[in-house]
């Protein structure tokens, strides 16, 4: 077969999916607002379940929902017949996707909610299936042409991915699920790495080398080379912050003034120095830093910029693996 036939497939493959998704998207009505209503409202756990690739994807669906503070987890229906309807209870929210929604091994897993009545959204493009006519919450996706020899699911399973991750995301903006409760859930990974603050990565107070701006500066060069961090954050006798001294700034001043150490602090230091609040993306500290051609930035809690709680060097980005 030729090069081009092969992409001709590929395209023709996308153009159904994409047909999939644009019905779909015309079929979104006040169903799916209850849909989201009962999983943001579940007093439990949010199960998806599905046979065959809809369990796959429930699993995708229910990870998902898990990743942004719905707790789910996804069970196959072949083995709910041996002891994991179990593990589904009252208080729980069941999803069962099933693009026939007449599959054997559904039948009962439908039996046990309706019996236990537990609240079921059923996903299905057929109106007249037993998963349609048993859930209290319908999802009904239009039918579509599947790829490849009009059968192998590929348009109906890019739509049930699709409606699982409408449902993930109007529960995310429902709940108000922030990036900072996003970010407690993905400590690690590029992710983890992307949402870290200039809180996580800071050296926090008890570790700043604070100076009173009063001091003569043989105080601050004895206390730069004792802490060993490159800079010293000046205050005045109200804790406040005033300034800020880098090694840099000790070099450039000691060829300028030869009885630099007769000299105070606030002669030397850098008044008013940046700060972000202790919140801010460690990835747009270091831009702050980058725009300003400066390696430290003082960190803050709240408004109070003139109160360091902490001190975020370069090093401290660049190590965190943060561009």
């Amino acid at each position: 077969m030729k090069s081009s036939n092969l992409r001709n497939i590929a395209k023709g493959v996308l153009e159904l999916e994409i047909l999939a998704l644009k019905k779909l998207k015309k079929s979104i009505n006040k169903t799916f607002e209850d849909a989201v209503n009962a999983i943001v409202n579940c007093k439990s756990k949010v199960i998806v379940c599905g046979v065959g690739k809809s369990y796959l994807i429930a699993s995708k669906v229910s990870s998902t929902m898990s990743s942004v503070g719905c707790a789910a987890f996804s069970i196959n229906a072949n083995e709910c017949s041996h002891g994991d309807l179990g593990s589904i209870t009252r208080k729980d929210v069941l999803i069962i996707i099933s693009n026939s929604g007449k599959t054997e091994e559904l039948k009962p897993v439908i039996q046990y909610a309706n019996r236990n009545k537990i609240n079921l959204i059923g996903i299905t493009s057929k109106k007249n299936s037993l998963l349609y006519k048993a859930s209290d919450i319908k999802l009904l996706i239009p039918e579509v042409k599947e790829a490849g020899l009009s059968i192998v699911p590929t348009s109906s399973t890019t739509e049930q991915i699709a409606i699982g991750d409408c449902l993930a995301i109007a529960a995310l903006n429902k709940k108000k699920f922030s990036k900072k409760h996003y970010k407690l859930l993905h400590p690690h990974g590029s992710i983890g790495n992307q949402l870290k603050t200039a809180e996580d990565l800071m050296i926090s107070k008890n570790g700043v080398p604070f100076i009173d701006e009063t001091k003569n500066m043989k105080a601050a060069i004895d206390l730069i080379t004792k802490k060993k961090l490159g800079v010293l954050i000046a205050i005045n006798k109200n804790k406040l912050t005033t300034g800020i001294i880098t090694d840099g700034q000790l070099r450039r001043a000691n060829q300028y003034n030869k009885n630099i150490l007769n000299l105070k602090v606030k002669d030397v230091m850098t008044k008013n120095p940046l700060s972000v609040n202790k919140d801010t993306l460690a990835a747009k500290s270091l831009s702050i830093m980058s725009e300003n051609k400066i390696t430290s930035l003082c960190v803050h809690k709240n408004k109070n910029k003139k109160k360091t709680i902490g001190i975020l060097h370069i090093h401290h980005i660049l190590n965190a693996n943060i561009q």
